[in-house]
Parts: structure tokens; sequence; C-alpha cells
């Protein structure tokens, strides 16, 4: 039987990074994506030009009805729902004095309740052996000014991750949450100059700037092999903290 994923954010960056891998591992892949039509089209027929099994469903994911909606699609596209990926967010910055409260709201829209609502049907539709992977931050340890909003919903994210996992008890799920460090998507890279982003690279002993692929990498052994990992919050930064 082949297994099924779901990834929220599918459509870029990290999401779509993640959804080619696991189709690469031999998984249908369900693309959720907010608005950007054009580039989750062309994440499916890339998945679909590789051999791999694809479709694109557009979702809102703090609309628990459109959510609800794409784990309908992957029910009857693919059979059922083994893993979800937890990709989609937005990153704002803004210090905690001048923020627009309108801004937060937007951020913990997507962040978190988007993650919730995700996981409330993932909850109850993953086949026994799934998995859920969030996505977090590791700005959440790092605590960099301007980052407060993000981080305090990324925050939420990690610690909904052990309580769904004890929640989930007896059905051979697991939940874990991967907190990637600062990695070349476009939605890190808006705003900064060569010189911070240089900056940031020789912050990790390794001295660059993940990539995508290295996130994917630990989206890819979390959803397969790595049954005994279960709870837990995996840092990928390259050892910056």
């Amino acid at each position: 039987m082949t297994r099924v994923a779901i990834v929220t954010g599918g459509s870029r960056g990290i999401g779509r990074a993640a959804a080619e891998r696991l189709a690469a591992d031999g998984m249908a892949v369900v693309i959720v994506y907010a608005g950007n039509q054009t580039e989750a089209g062309k994440t499916v027929e890339g998945i679909k030009a590789s051999g791999g099994q694809a479709v694109a469903a557009q979702a809102d994911v703090g609309d628990e009805n459109a959510v609800a909606a794409a784990f309908d699609v992957a029910e009857q596209t693919f059979g059922g729902v083994d893993v979800v990926v937890n990709s989609a967010g937005i990153m704002p910055l803004g210090t905690v004095a001048e923020m627009d409260l309108e801004v937060f709201d937007r951020i913990m829209r997507t962040n978190a309740r988007g993650t919730f609502v995700v996981s409330q049907q993932a909850a109850r539709r993953l086949r026994t052996g799934g998995a859920i992977i969030n996505v977090s931050s590791s700005v959440v340890g790092l605590r960099f000014p301007q980052y407060g909003a993000y981080a305090m919903s990324k925050g939420g994210v990690e610690a909904l991750t052990l309580v769904l996992a004890r929640e989930l008890r007896g059905r051979d799920i697991t939940v874990n949450t991967v907190a990637p460090g600062p990695t070349a998507t476009a939605l890190f890279l808006e705003g900064k100059d060569e010189e911070t982003v240089a900056n940031l690279a020789k912050q990790a002993p390794l001295e660059r700037i993940g990539v995508p692929e290295d996130i994917s990498e630990v989206v890819s052994f979390l959803a397969g092999p790595a049954r005994w990992i279960n709870g837990q919050t995996i840092r990928a930064n390259g050892g910056i903290i």
C-alpha cells in the first residue's frame, strides 16, 4: 500500500522540498497551498515528471472546513492519509512595541491556529503507523529581536507536539517537530541584505546557511524509519544553538 502525505505550504521553500523528498521516497503527496496556484502546480508537475504521484489542494490552514476538504482530497484520490507535514507559515517581523496587532493576529492564525487545525484533522484521520511532522524554528531558542510574534507562534507549535503525541497513545502515530535554523528560502531571505545573511551563516560551526534539502532530509527520516522518536523537537540548524 502506498503511503500518502499531506504537506501544507507545499508550493515553496521547505514545504516544496519536503513534498519532493517524500514523493521521491515513494509516497503520494497532496500539496496544500494558500494562494499560489502557479507554484503549487509546478511542484505537482515536477513530482509527476520524476515518476511520483501528487495533486494540489487550496486551503487556508486556519479554516477548518478548507483543511477538512484537503484531507478529503487525499482520501478520495489516494485512499487515506499516513503523514502530515505542517510547513505553512508566515514571518512578518517587528518589535513588540511597534507591531500592528492585525499582523500579530495573521501570524497566529497561520502558524499557531493553522498547525492546530491541521493537526486536529490528522489526529482524527491518520492511519496506524502514521507520522505528524510540525515545522517550528530555531529562533524559538535564539530569540532574536523583532521575532517576538513569530517565535511565540512557533513556541506554541513545539508545546503542542508532545501533548498530541501523548494524546495519540496506542495509535502507533508519531508526532515530532523539526526546527530549522536560517535556511535559504524566499521567506527567510526577504528583506535581508548580503551582510546580514553572511553574518548569520558564520554563527553555525558549519559556517553556512541551510538549504531546504537539509530540512527535507529530517522530514523524510521522521516520516519513515524514525518510529522510536516521538514528541521531540529536532533543531536542524548546523549547530547554531
